[in-house]
Parts: structure tokens; C-alpha cells; sequence
């Protein structure tokens, strides 16, 4: 039985040995920490996100000559080609 109560003492002296030393470093840092000014630390934010490629510019003038050659082609009648271009003109 002394053996057992040895070891339950060395356990226990480590044990408390290890939560004194942890609790000090904890005060240090955060009395370090209020020292700077930033408690709990700061750490350096992200950069913002770029922002998303915009669409490609729309050339209106290339729309309107590939509608004006469907048309030629007779692929688009008169009233379609109207409308298409009134939505490409806007």
C-alpha cells in the first residue's frame, strides 16, 4: 500500500505543479497582451476578396450586323429582327 500512495502523491504533485505553471504563463501573456493595447491578440484580418471579372464589354454594333445577316439570310423576319434589336439597343 505505500507504493500506491507514493505514486497517488507524485501524481498529484504533478498534476498541481503543471496547473500552477500553466495558470502563470496564461496571467503573463494576457497582462502582455493588455500591455499592447489588444486582449485577446489581434491577428492580421484577411485582405477583401477581389471582386468578380465583370462580364466582357458588349459590342452592340457586331450584334446588330449578325442580326442584319440572319435576316439577310432569311433565318430572322422583319418583326423578329426588330424586337432583337430593340433588346440589344436596350
Amino acid at each position: 500500500m505505500p507504493g500506491l500512495l507514493r505514486g497517488i502523491a507524485r501524481t498529484a504533485a504533478v498534476a498541481g505543479t503543471a496547473t500552477a505553471v500553466s495558470n502563470r504563463v496564461s496571467r503573463r501573456q494576457a497582462n502582455r497582451w493588455a500591455s499592447q493595447g489588444s486582449y485577446p491578440p489581434q491577428y492580421a484580418e484577411e485582405p477583401p476578396a477581389a471582386p468578380p471579372p465583370s462580364a466582357p464589354p458588349v459590342d452592340t454594333v457586331a450584334q446588330l450586323r449578325e442580326l442584319a445577316k440572319l435576316r439577310d439570310d432569311g433565318i430572322l423576319t422583319d418583326e423578329e429582327f426588330a424586337a432583337e434589336k430593340r433588346k440589344v439597343l436596350g
